[in-house]
């Protein structure tokens, strides 16, 4: 008899937070991601109205949830500001950060290396969500961000 193990937490949500943003126009955000940010769309479940209630990106491997923005939570386009910022590691920030800018993403920062030894950019996209892409270059000791920063 074969025995299966089911763990409690899937594997690609193993070890993070995974975000969930509301956006207002979730299927347009998730073809500008796709389009700007080289993500793939995982599945998506859509509501009886049109709208997405959820849907799953991938971007590089790392997973964010994403849905039409609806009573409880408000998108960013509404506010006018966000609480958050996205961070996600890809392997060239150069050419992410002149994709999305031809598909309509602010520059916040533009690519710069950064003294933690990553090369970063920050940008915002059409829909009110900031984002930080980083791109690895080298290990750096705390005591070493410290003094580079201090």
């Amino acid at each position: 008899m074969t025995t299966v193990t089911t763990s409690r937490v899937p594997e690609h949500y193993r070890y993070s937070a995974v975000p969930h943003l509301m956006i207002e126009g979730a299927a347009e955000a998730i073809a500008f991601y796709e389009r700007a940010f080289g993500a793939e769309e995982v599945f998506r479940l859509p509501g009886p109205d049109g709208t997405i209630m959820h849907a799953e990106i991938s971007i590089e491997g790392s997973v964010l949830m994403l849905g039409d923005a609806g009573d409880v939570f408000a998108a960013p386009s509404r506010t006018g500001s966000t609480t958050v910022a996205l961070h996600v590691y890809i392997a060239d920030v150069d050419a992410l950060h002149e994709r999305a800018l031809k598909e309509g993403a602010t520059s916040l920062m533009a690519p710069a290396d950064m003294p933690y030894g990553a090369r970063q950019i920050m940008l915002r996209d059409p829909f009110g969500h900031v984002w930080v892409f980083l791109t690895h270059l080298r290990d750096v000791a705390p005591e070493e961000i410290v003094r580079a920063m201090g």
